[in-house]
Formats: C-alpha cells, structure tokens, sequence
C-alpha cells in the first residue's frame, strides 16, 4: 500500500444489542439466550472503524441521541482516533439500535434508526470542508436517502471518489447511481437494484447497473467471494477465505471499508477486492462488528499465511 489516505464516511452509528442463542426463535416463540451485549455498531461507525484499524485517516459524520449511547458510541471512535467532530447530537430522537440475534454462526437483526435520521442534507453543508479534505466518501443507507443523494452529488462536485454500500436494501434513484464510482451489494441486493428475479446472472445484472451511470459494481457473495465488473478493470471473480466464524454481523462493513482504503490509495479494482476479502475474512472470526475489525498488520499477516 501507498500512502494512508483519508476516508470519509457518511452514516449511521447505533447501539447493537447482541443476544446469543442456540437457535433464533421461530414467529410467536420464546428461546432461552445465554448471553447479552452491548456493542458499537451502525453500519457507518462500523465502516469506520474498519477504516481507522486499517490506517486511514477517517472522519465520520453522522448523529446520536443525547443518550448514554450515544456518549458511548463517540467515545469508542474516538478511541479508535476516528474524527467525530462531525457528529451532531440530537436531543428529540434516541441513538439508532440495532437488536441482533447471534446463533448457529449467523444473525437477525431489526433496526431502529433514531437519531440517525436527524442526519440530514444541511449537516453536509456545515461538513463541507472535511468532504473536501477526503480522498474517498462511503456511503450506505441508514441514514435519510436524501442525505446520500446529497452526499454523493457533493462528493463527486468536489471531486472526490464516491462508494456506496447499499444496504439496507431498497430501489435507488438514478440521480444517485450516476454520482456513485463503486457500488458494493450484496447477491440480494444486486437483485434489487437492478429489478431482476433471485438468481439472475451476476454479470449482466451488474452491467444493467453500469448502464445507470455507476462505474464499478463489486457484488459480495458470502463464503464464495466476490464478483465484480468495472468500465476500468473489465470483469472477474475473487474467492473467499477459509476461516473458522464467530459472527458475521461486521463482515459486509469489513469488506467495504477494506475495498475503500485499498483503492484509495490507488489499487485496481482487482486487487481492492482481494484486499477487502482478506479484512472481511479475519473480521468473522471475532465477536462484535467493530471489536472485530483487523489491523492492517494483521491483514498483511494474512497475506502471508
């Protein structure tokens, strides 16, 4: 890797509230869980952490409640180096939450956005500088869709390198693809957006995405790896790592924090992907999203191995 670049990271911080179990509970059910915790999560604060383990200059912007949550989820940043003087405080809504469900190597989880709906367009507007200041802005969407079109539209006018996580899932305007460099879905996400039926062909799925105006689709496949098709880089297909899982919860935020920083500092879509399967790999053999998160010496560790 060159040099450690600055990545901004625009989303949600929450509260995740782990229980563990044998079994998830079926409809109507009730199960006994054998442990309980809380843990810093929010798919941004997660992405950025990833991003920060990795060496990156990251500044997250974002909103909590004026909540003991809250308090933690900036403290744990902060201790992690991350920049949150861009994350506002909000006193009328609570810090997003996330309730998870660990069991049989594998979660469920609902989310209760909260404060981070208070992340608003306007808040970009205050937080401009810092954009500025930033050689790559990752987006995802637990955050209001009108402050990630403005976000990524902001981003592209100052020139900087947009990569969007789409997930949750839901249809995207083209207003927004169109400002968007890298989109990372996963398999169901791709479905999604691109307005086929499960079990599409990835390819033509993806390019059915480039057509709208993204330049790279990078598509997530679990344990097989990564596809990807770029307007740069052509085609191809990244296999997984064989790892022992503890908990997938931060393995989505792993992989587009590590594809971020590798391309950031100027590797191809090929290689970026490689990296980002290694970082997601090591990050689901730890309990936690973000407790999860690999070192970049940990990563280049791997690499040996």
């Amino acid at each position: 890797m060159s040099q450690k670049p600055h990545i901004a990271i625009i989303g949600s911080l929450n509260m995740d509230i782990v229980v563990e179990a044998d079994r998830p509970p079926m409809l109507g059910e009730t199960v006994m869980g054998k442990q309980v915790h809380f843990i810093p999560g929010g798919k941004g604060a997660n992405q950025a952490v990833a991003s920060a383990r990795l060496g990156a200059k990251t500044t997250m912007i974002g909103a909590v409640g004026n909540d003991a949550f809250g308090q933690e989820l900036i403290l744990a940043m902060r201790h992690e180096g991350i920049d949150t003087e861009a994350v506002k405080t909000v006193s009328d809504s609570p810090t997003g939450v996330a309730s998870i469900v660990l069991a049989q190597g594998d979660n469920q989880i609902i989310v209760v956005a909260g404060a981070n709906e208070a992340c608003l367009p306007q808040d970009l507007t205050t937080q401009e500088d810092r954009i500025a200041d930033a050689d790559l802005v990752l987006l995802q969407l637990e955050i209001p869709l009108e402050t990630v079109v403005s976000a990524a539209k902001t981003a592209k006018r100052l020139g900087k390198t947009v990569v969007l996580n789409p997930a949750p899932a839901r249809p995207l305007p083209d207003e927004l693809l169109q400002n968007v460099d890298v989109l990372i879905p996963n398999e169901s996400e791709l479905f999604l957006l691109a307005g086929v039926e499960a079990g599409h062909d990835i390819e033509s799925a993806m390019r059915s995405l480039l057509n709208k105006g993204v330049q790279t689709v990078v598509t997530t496949l679990g344990a097989k790896g990564a596809a990807y098709l770029s307007e740069s880089d052509g085609a191809g297909f990244v296999p997984s790592h064989s790892v022992q899982v503890v908990d997938t919860t931060g393995a989505g935020d792993s992989f587009n924090a590590g594809f971020s920083y590798a391309y950031a500092t100027g590797c191809s879509v090929a290689d970026s992907v490689a990296f980002a399967t290694k970082v997601a790999a090591l990050a689901v053999t730890r309990l936690g999203a973000q407790a999860g998160m690999p070192t970049l010496t940990q990563v280049e560790e791997f690499n040996r191995e």
